[in-house]
């Protein structure tokens, strides 16, 4: 059995994704599921990777299987969506950091917007891929149709106001926590590659170049344009991940509500509770027969105070 080129580009895809799949998984623990989504998405595109390689790899023994080509076109087109959600999570957290002392003109809210085009565009894809394949096991040949074209519209949208945020955000980056700074130059080491992998989408979408066709292209393209800049990105964002320190999750926690008047000042090394079992035996002391005894005397003894002060007044 002799493998192909693209064969040997599979192999490859799996040898490299199989560690940025440990790797992502590790920042995932290290900096918990909940604060990491840029890590998360990391997991997802490895994934994509492994499964979409072995897939293409199982057309060996299944060369009339147009699921096996169809799912393999199509976890190779989406791969430029996890790379930009993780830029999303990766900003949001940088932006987060600056917002402890420091506030920006882009809030994680406008992330959530962008984020939630992305995911659409992401769908648009994969159902726009799924026609694609129906169509290719009728014509031969795998055209993307209006879905994908959409989808495709809808990601470089949604890149260009990612850079947009990411310049905005340049300004207050010196108001970081010390290392968070390192997330801002990860993004804009990344912004070439990814610039050049959207550009690979556009092309394999909106030209009917048969070198960026998903399926028949050709794999130095392939490999030039899309694989190589996707990893390069993988490589950036877990390498900078790996550097930084975990985020401790604060909690706070409500103060113990006091009885006691806020105008009343506290005795020096008196607590609260104490004054307040204080205060409960000194009631329960006027009512019994020796307290209103006491009390009466005390009590007296205040008012011929009184008297005398104001007598002295007068």
């Amino acid at each position: 059995m002799t493998l192909s080129y693209r064969n040997g580009v599979s192999i490859g895809e799996i040898v490299v994704y199989i560690p940025a799949l440990a790797i992502a998984l590790f920042l995932c623990i290290k900096h918990g599921f909940g604060r990491s989504s840029g890590w998360y998405f990391m997991i997802v595109l490895s994934l994509a990777r492994i499964i979409g390689a072995a897939m293409e790899l199982a057309t060996i023994s299944s060369p009339t299987s147009v699921a096996l080509y169809t799912g393999s076109a199509i976890l190779t087109n989406v791969g430029f969506s996890p790379l930009v959600l993780a830029t999303l999570g990766l900003l949001s957290r940088l932006i987060e950091s600056i917002h402890k002392s420091h506030k920006t003109i882009i809030d994680t809210r406008m992330l959530k917007v962008i984020e939630l085009v992305i995911v659409i565009g992401l769908i648009l894809g994969i159902v726009g891929g799924v026609d694609a394949g129906s169509d290719f096991s009728k014509s031969g040949h795998y055209t993307p149709g209006a879905l994908n074209k959409a989808g495709t519209a809808l990601l470089v949208v949604s890149f260009a106001f990612i850079i947009i945020s990411i310049i905005m955000t340049s300004f207050a980056v010196p108001h970081a926590e010390q290392g968070e700074h390192r997330l801002f130059y990860a993004m804009v080491v990344a912004l070439p590659f990814l610039t050049a992998r959207l550009i690979y989408s556009c092309f394999s979408t909106f030209s009917h170049n048969k070198n960026f066709n998903l399926l028949s292209g050709n794999t130095t393209v392939l490999l030039c344009v899309a694989l190589l800049e996707e990893l390069a990105v993988v490589v950036i964002f877990e390498g900078v991940g790996l550097t930084l320190k975990k985020i401790e999750k604060v909690e706070h926690v409500a103060a113990p509500v006091s009885s006691r008047d806020s105008s009343e000042p506290m005795a020096e090394g008196e607590s609260e509770p104490e004054e307040k079992k204080e205060n409960m035996a000194l009631k329960v002391f006027k009512y019994t027969i020796l307290g209103r005894v006491v009390m009466s005397f005390i009590g007296d003894k205040d008012a011929k105070h009184g008297d005398v002060e104001m007598a002295g007044q007068k």
